[in-house]
């Protein structure tokens, strides 16, 4: 499954890897983000749009007709209703983004969406106790380094995540199990033990991970 995932190309050098030992813990931050009170202001905000992004890609119109809801423009008058809505499951809301990541970055779609379930059950709210924020959960450290200003946007999250994904990948030389420990750990600690660290949490987090991957490749889920 390594192979599959890893193209064997130069690796760059790994400008947003985690460097500490657990991911989770609140002293990986790197440095100052502002008042603790800012940071709240600030990821309530993200939240808020965070919650209105979703409420756009889950719900979806099914029919059109003409009738109800009354638009102007260009001095035209257009009318039409919407009979019915249709909700998109969240584990399929971000199928668009989560392969354009993966074309770009070169990582599979597959691995892609099983961190998502993995990190947050595909909710792009999501806060951690240590502060992983979005989707695929990025530290404060991790989305500054990538550029990321608004870490509840699914595509900015997703971007990011996959981008992290891609750099683990190119360092453990396409090891597919050490990419997801690090993820999980970070890379030092995998660096340290030289395999999966002894971690109860990464133990079940790189179980977690792949068995998602094989139930998804076994049942041709492809969308």
């Amino acid at each position: 499954m390594a192979d599959e995932l890893a193209l064997h190309a130069p690796p760059e050098p790994a400008v947003g890897l985690r460097h500490d030992i657990e991911r989770r813990v609140g002293s990986r931050r790197a440095s100052s983000r502002g008042t603790p009170e800012r940071r709240r202001i600030d990821r309530r905000r993200a939240r808020l749009r965070s919650l209105i992004f979703t409420s756009l890609a889950l719900v979806i119109p099914h029919s059109l007709k003409h009738g109800a809801i009354k638009v102007i423009a260009s001095g035209a008058r257009v009318s039409t209703t919407i009979d019915s809505m249709v909700a998109v499951p969240p584990s399929k809301a971000y199928e668009g983004v989560i392969r354009e990541a993966a074309a770009l970055y070169r990582v599979d779609p597959f691995l892609i969406r099983s961190v998502i379930e993995a990190e947050s059950a595909f909710d792009p709210s999501a806060v951690s106790r240590a502060g992983a924020m979005g989707l695929m959960q990025l530290m404060p450290e991790i989305a500054d380094a990538f550029g990321v200003e608004h870490p509840f946007d699914p595509r900015e999250n997703i971007m990011a995540g996959t981008r992290l994904l891609r750099e683990l990948l190119d360092q453990h030389r396409g090891n597919l199990r050490l990419a997801i420990a690090s993820y999980n750990a970070g890379p030092t600690a995998v660096a340290l033990y030289g395999k999966v660290p002894p971690f109860p949490e990464t133990q079940g987090y790189v179980k977690r991970v792949t068995g998602l991957i094989a139930s998804a490749r076994d049942a041709g889920d492809d969308n």
